[in-house]
């Protein structure tokens, strides 16, 4: 498994919450954490079916476009009561014409769980892909997961996405309802990225 050993890291996402998150897990590293955004980098087309094959396309093409290593997450939530929707195409609910709106992909969401009539719990998980890509074309990947469930209504002010509904395995309060340094310990971008330490950066 190749080691890190840059003083510079690109992290392909134009996600604010996302890079907020991953910088806080790469500080004890010193290392320089800069977003796609930050640079303007056009967000590549993700067609694939899988989080790995979208998390592929994404740190290649930055690491492509700028000689940095570059490292992706293509991450989302699987609702058993939907078959595992949305999964790779968590984000996607969230699109409109005016930039993701995520309290109505979670309004979308909870209405399709009553239209399902499955009954609670909502079980679900939140699943997280790391890829890191070098310019040279090699990559390592690193997968993570934490199981839950779903819950209605929408409950706390922090972290993004749909953490205001998931309630994380052994706890009674939401994602959105923890304190970051709590969520960012116990996460599924958490659990991928100690596998990613312990390879790459150990």
């Amino acid at each position: 498994m190749r080691k890190f050993d840059g003083q510079k890291l690109l992290v392909a996402t134009h996600n604010k919450g996302k890079l907020s998150e991953i910088t806080e897990l790469l500080a004890p590293f010193g290392i320089e954490v800069v977003g796609a955004g930050d640079l303007g980098l056009p967000e590549p087309e993700e067609t694939e079916t899988t989080f790995v094959g979208n998390a592929r396309i994404k740190a290649h093409a930055a690491a492509q476009a700028t000689g940095l290593p570059a490292l992706s997450d293509d991450s989302g939530i699987e609702i058993d009561a939907l078959g595992g929707a949305p999964g790779v195409y968590t984000a996607d609910w969230a699109e409109t014409e005016t930039g993701r709106d995520f309290v109505m992909a979670m309004t979308v969401t909870h209405d399709k769980l009553l239209a399902s009539a499955k009954p609670k719990p909502w079980t679900a998980r939140f699943c997280s892909t790391l890829v890191l890509a070098w310019p040279d074309g090699h990559d390592e990947v690193f997968a993570g997961k934490m199981d839950g469930q779903v819950t209605w209504p929408m409950r706390g002010d922090n972290g993004h996405g749909y953490d205001p509904i998931f309630i994380p395995e052994g706890y009674d309060i939401t994602f959105a309802e923890m304190a970051s340094d709590e969520k960012n310990r116990i996460s599924h971008r958490a659990d991928a990225f100690a596998k990613l330490v312990a390879g790459c950066f150990a």
